[in-house]
């Protein structure tokens, strides 16, 4: 479940730093539009961490069909991503958001702020994990991500955890 919150993070991160309670929550599906838009960079930059292991290794793979389809899905959330981000920032970020240069400069700064979360421990469990969810498409993969998320923040404004960052996602149920 660390690897999962660890990989979602970028959600949080992307978001410009506001009072929590004046802060709105990102709904499930901006959520995963801008957990998609990062997965691509997420994974390769987990997979340069991880050199340590085989070259055969999913993660280790730098090309190929299984990041061909997060690359995919990245470019089609990236329009509902830029509107989630916007969401979460001052308006004048929106204009910002439109330029060619915005993507890849926000997931070159959060992905690495993601991935030097990883220690050498981690990769095995992340390669495993990677390999596990091969098969799903990324748009499951990312609401995977967010639910698990979701669960995190509930457990940590009932109390039971106090490890977990405040995202501004919201809750399962829909409340901040």
């Amino acid at each position: 479940m660390k690897a999962l919150a660890g990989l979602a993070g970028i959600a949080a991160l992307l978001a410009t730093q506001t009072a929590a309670a004046q802060a709105p929550c990102l709904s499930t599906t901006d959520a995963e539009s801008i957990a998609l838009v990062a997965m691509p960079d997420i994974i390769r930059d987990a997979g340069r961490v991880c050199a340590t292991l085989p070259a055969t290794s999913l993660l280790r793979r730098q090309s190929g069909d299984f990041l061909a389809k997060y690359d995919r899905e990245a470019d089609r959330a990236w329009p509902a991503a830029r509107t989630a981000i916007a969401k979460l920032s001052d308006p004048a970020v929106e204009l910002l958001l439109l330029s060619d240069y915005a993507r890849p400069m926000l997931t070159s700064i959060f992905a690495p702020q993601i991935t030097g979360r990883i220690q050498p421990a981690d990769c095995p469990t992340l390669d495993r994990l990677v390999t596990l969810l091969e098969p799903l498409p990324a748009r499951n993969t990312a609401g995977i991500v967010v639910a698990t998320l979701q669960y995190l923040k509930s457990e940590k404004n009932k109390g039971k955890r106090t490890d977990i960052p405040d995202l501004p996602v919201c809750t399962a149920a829909g409340n901040p």
